[in-house]
């Protein structure tokens, strides 16, 4: 959704509208929905990263011998987390947001149970790949739907980016203190009961759709096919770089930390404690994010969020202790505040009627590319060193920050 005609502010020699927000329309969701939808966004990166944060005890309970050798189990997650993308979308569309909601909940739920009670790798790979497969319905269904009724897209999108994230850092803080006292598979078990209980929650609280989107009528002017497909293109690239180095880091930061401050701590819950409050410093950079992009130029800002990555990966590769913890909290903001111009690009480009079948697309292809980070993680870092994984989202970022610079201006709002 894009600023209406009436309070846009005059497009600036850059090519881009500066958004001016009239108040919130009186037709957005309730304060409730709103809330619920925020809190699964934390559910859908909570569990996620269960995984990734109790590698190590889950490796020595199958007979592991290091965890590097266990990661690739989690794969089908990821891959599965981006190719259900585009069904999910199009379900969203046609069928219903709410509806698959409910589809996320119920399914998040199952699949961690099914986790928890799992014998040895390969179960507990496909009790993942089940996880991503239900987990791929949040952001092409719940992120739209949160949006679908604000005039106020970033700082609605800020919001969420930050709730979400505090789901990463619960899972950081909450996983590592499960596995600590009860063991990794308590770390699967509570989550999965606690997101059944959520979603009849939302069931019982949540209104039902008076229309799939798909039938609605449209509110904003359409782009040129021209504008669409390079739109599309760069949203694409830049979203495919963004999910590689979120991918990179936020499953390997445990390990990395560890490696890091080993001469600090060694002790797990101490390092999940850690790294769940480098993840808290580094969410609130969204809000911030959020509310920039509904007064400035869109183009401008992602640009700086990205470009400001490069230095503090490059300067990261030769920090230890509490120096490179500092660099942690300071490289993770920016690439928490990267994340809202995704959504915030298919809100300013796309009618409503057709976001989650584009955005569904969108993730299909990015998060399909970045699954390979899970994949490559343990091998890179093995063969490599984290210096080496450090210094190659550095050339990710720079990737980014070049097609940035092609993002065309967006369409205008009809009145």
């Amino acid at each position: 959704m894009t600023p209406p005609p009436a309070t846009a502010a005059a497009i600036p020699p850059g090519g881009e509208a500066a958004a001016v927000p009239p108040p919130v329309a009186a037709t957005a969701h309730p304060p409730l929905t709103m809330a619920l939808l925020n809190v699964a966004h934390a559910i859908d990166h909570l569990v996620l990263l269960i995984f990734a944060t109790a590698v190590g005890a889950i490796a020595a309970d199958f007979g592991f011998a290091r965890w590097e050798e266990l990661m690739p189990y989690t794969t089908g997650a990821f891959v599965m987390f981006g190719l259900g993308a585009a069904p999910a979308g199009k379900l969203g569309d046609h069928w219903g947001r709410r509806a698959m909601m409910l589809v996320f909940h119920f399914g998040i739920g199952l699949s961690c149970l099914l986790a928890a009670v799992t014998q040895n790798a390969w179960q507990l790979a496909a009790a993942l790949t089940l996880m991503g497969a239900f987990a791929s319905i949040y952001h092409p269904v719940g992120i739209p739907m949160l949006v679908q009724h604000t005039t106020r897209p970033g700082a609605v999108i800020g919001v969420n980016g930050l709730v979400g994230n505090l789901g990463i850092a619960v899972a950081a803080v909450m996983t590592g203190l499960l596995v600590k006292y009860f063991g990794w598979r308590m770390a699967f078990a509570v989550p999965g009961v606690l997101t059944i209980l959520f979603g009849f929650v939302f069931w019982r609280l949540v209104a039902p759709e008076d229309a799939p989107p798909a039938r609605r009528k449209p509110k904003q002017a359409d782009l040129s096919r021209g504008e669409v497909v390079r739109a599309v293109l760069i949203l694409t690239i830049t979203s495919t770089c963004g999910s590689l180095v979120f991918n990179f880091t936020t499953n390997g930061n445990g390990e990395l930390l560890a490696d890091r401050m080993r001469s600090i701590t060694a002790d797990p819950a101490t390092i999940g404690a850690l790294l769940g409050l480098v993840y808290v410093i580094a969410s609130f950079a969204q809000l911030v994010v959020g509310r920039a992009i509904d007064r400035y130029p869109l183009k401008r800002i992602f640009l700086v969020i990205v470009l400001a990555q490069v230095p503090l990966f490059m300067l990261a590769i030769f920090a230890t202790g509490w120096a490179f913890y500092a660099l942690a909290i300071a490289f993770m903001a920016f690439v928490f505040g990267a994340i809202p111009f995704t959504d915030a690009i298919i809100v300013r480009y796309v009618d409503d009627r057709s976001r989650s079948r584009v955005a569904g697309v969108r993730f299909a292809i990015a998060f399909g590319v970045s699954a390979a980070a899970v994949w490559l993680l343990g091998p890179l870092v093995k063969a490599n060193g984290f210096g080496f994984l450090l210094g190659l989202m550095a050339v990710i970022a720079v990737v980014a920050a070049v097609a940035v610079t092609r993002l065309p201006a967006p369409p205008a709002a009809r009145a």
